[in-house]
């Protein structure tokens, strides 16, 4: 990509088998949204007081998905609420094969945890983490800043990595691959799909790859493609806003001075 360039703009509810009435609070839900499943799982805080645990949610799952009063179609795409919990690679794969048995996919995870989105996003599911899940609190609070999210992957084709705060991709995006986040974009390797910083409308984030060959940038509400023609040499460079639009340069020339001509 040529130096220093500027590019132009262009539920249901599982019941306990005992006859006791039991919370809907902490019961695994299903609920259909916009063509896709949801899987709801009840959050740690919700079952804090209670004798929930893992083991007690996959078998509610399991009766769910087994049930005679299935509402959704075959091949549905299913996205997992995980919300606040701690789940690893073996109870994500656990979740999917048993959709899998019912001819659902599971396809993207929500989570506020940073360990459940590194699990599924190196499983290749895609993610959608938040520093945390709005609760019902009439008095607006400020969102706390995300902690960076590091990942140690190839984000292949069909992949939507979501992240309130920085990401860190040590590894390649390859094209059809997306990562979306709310702070700046730093890829140790080579970005070849779409990689949109600064998604909440911050415009002074910016993007960075060892190898800058995107399908789109975007930066804020800024929106760019690579050039047709190609470099003969890569360096590593960074992309940011200008009053022109997103302007690329070597990461070696660039320098936070820069900023101070934002609009």
């Amino acid at each position: 990509m040529t130096s220093d360039s500027v590019l132009p703009d262009l539920v249901t509810s599982v019941t306990s088998p005992a006859s006791e009435t039991v919370n809907s609070d902490i019961q695994v839900r299903f609920k259909t949204e916009e063509g896709r499943l949801l899987l709801i799982l009840p959050t740690e805080a919700q079952t804090f007081t209670s004798v929930t645990n893992w083991n007690d949610l996959w078998q509610q799952m399991k009766q769910r998905l087994n049930g005679g009063d299935r509402f959704w179609q075959p091949q549905t795409p299913v996205h997992l609420i995980a919300a606040d919990r701690l789940l690893d690679g073996r109870q994500l794969q656990a979740v999917a094969d048993a959709l899998s048995e019912v001819q659902l996919q599971l396809k993207c995870i929500h989570t506020s945890r940073r360990q459940t989105a590194v699990a599924a996003a190196t499983a290749g599911y895609s993610v959608e983490q938040q520093p945390s899940f709005p609760a019902l609190n009439p008095t607006p609070t400020p969102q706390p800043i995300a902690e960076p999210l590091y990942l140690q992957m190839t984000v292949r084709s069909g992949i939507e990595i979501r992240h309130s705060g920085t990401v860190v991709i040590l590894g390649d995006i390859n094209p059809g691959g997306i990562v979306v986040s709310n702070g700046d974009i730093l890829v140790w390797g080579r970005l070849r799909g779409i990689a949109h910083a600064g998604a909440g409308g911050n415009s002074k984030s910016f993007i960075m790859a060892l190898q800058m060959e995107p399908t789109q940038l975007r930066i804020a509400d800024f929106v760019a493609r690579a050039p047709q023609v190609l470099p003969e040499q890569y360096y590593p460079e960074i992309a940011y806003v200008t009053p022109e639009g997103i302007r690329i340069t070597k990461v070696a020339e660039f320098s936070k001075s820069q900023f101070l001509s934002k609009p």
